[in-house]
């Protein structure tokens, strides 16, 4: 079994200030090389377990928070966030809070130089990262003259040249048109498969994510709804009870059980749902 780079047990956070708990009873272990998709509604507590992750809780917000988190051995409540970039990427829902020069590749290469690398090993972590997320004809451009949708993946370039252990992505596409959008979720669906870095990755857009995934957690009101395979928790959690948007696919495989057609496993993708009806069709087509 792979090491654990996450234990949170969580038993109880809340913000300063607030009357409600924000998480309660979060009890999770993500190991090396998983690609966690984190789904739920808006105000569920997806961010905030993601800041509790990344020990921007209690360090930055405050608040009140009950419970441990260890991020590859290292208690985030007692361990300074600067502390855990060495393992660590964080990109977050607005790319312009994350950028820090002016050009691409200075932007690219100012974590690496926090680390104090020689130029050299810098120079190479740039090439590598932008030509990982497919942005390297735009190193010498300004970051202020990109779209929002190249902006984020300059921020992903920028969390990939720390070469981090676990990649953690907090609604990444919030704010990209969906070209934008799917690009930077293929650029992180083709880093997962590469190098099999760890990625956890709070996302709206669950029709590109899901077919990657190794794993669903869904929180609702602070707490866990659903931890476990993907195509088993869209069968047995009602996302739509949840607010959430289900794909099309999924809906589609999901209306048919109702009719009596069973696609099995539950299919994602369009050519997931066209090789499922094959086998019932040819099945159905034999007896006969």
């Amino acid at each position: 079994m792979a090491e654990a780079v996450v234990k949170a047990h969580i038993e109880s956070y809340r913000y300063p200030g607030g009357r409600e708990l924000a998480l309660a009873a979060i009890n999770v272990t993500i190991r090396q090389g998983e690609f966690v998709l984190i789904a739920g509604p808006s105000g569920g507590g997806k961010s905030t377990l993601c800041r509790c992750l990344c020990g921007l809780i209690p360090h930055f917000y405050g608040g009140d928070l009950i419970g441990t988190i260890e991020v590859f051995g290292q208690d985030t409540l007692a361990t300074h966030p600067h502390d855990l970039v060495p393992h660590l990427g964080v990109v977050f829902q607005n790319p312009q809070d994350q950028l820090l020069a002016v050009t691409v590749q200075d932007d690219v290469a100012f974590g690496p130089q926090q680390l104090s690398l020689q130029r050299a090993e810098i120079q190479q972590r740039v090439e590598e990262a932008l030509t990982a997320v497919g942005i390297a004809n735009l190193r010498d451009r300004s970051v202020f003259d990109l779209s929002s949708g190249q902006q984020q993946r300059v921020a992903l370039a920028g969390a990939l040249a720390l070469q981090p252990d676990l990649l953690i992505l907090d609604e990444p596409t919030s704010q990209i048109d969906p070209k934008g959008a799917a690009a930077f979720l293929d650029s992180v669906a083709r880093l997962h498969k590469q190098c099999q870095t760890t990625i956890i990755m709070v996302e709206h857009r669950l029709a590109h994510v899901l077919p990657v995934a190794d794993r669903l957690i869904v929180i609702a009101n602070g707490r866990i709804a659903w931890d476990g395979e993907p195509r088993q928790g869209l069968a047995e959690v009602s996302l739509a009870d949840l607010g959430l948007a289900i794909p099309p696919v999924v809906q589609l495989a999901l209306d048919l059980r109702k009719g009596g057609i069973l696609l099995d496993p539950l299919p994602l993708t369009v050519d997931e749902v066209a090789a499922a009806l094959d086998r019932v069709w040819g099945s159905h087509v034999a007896r006969r």
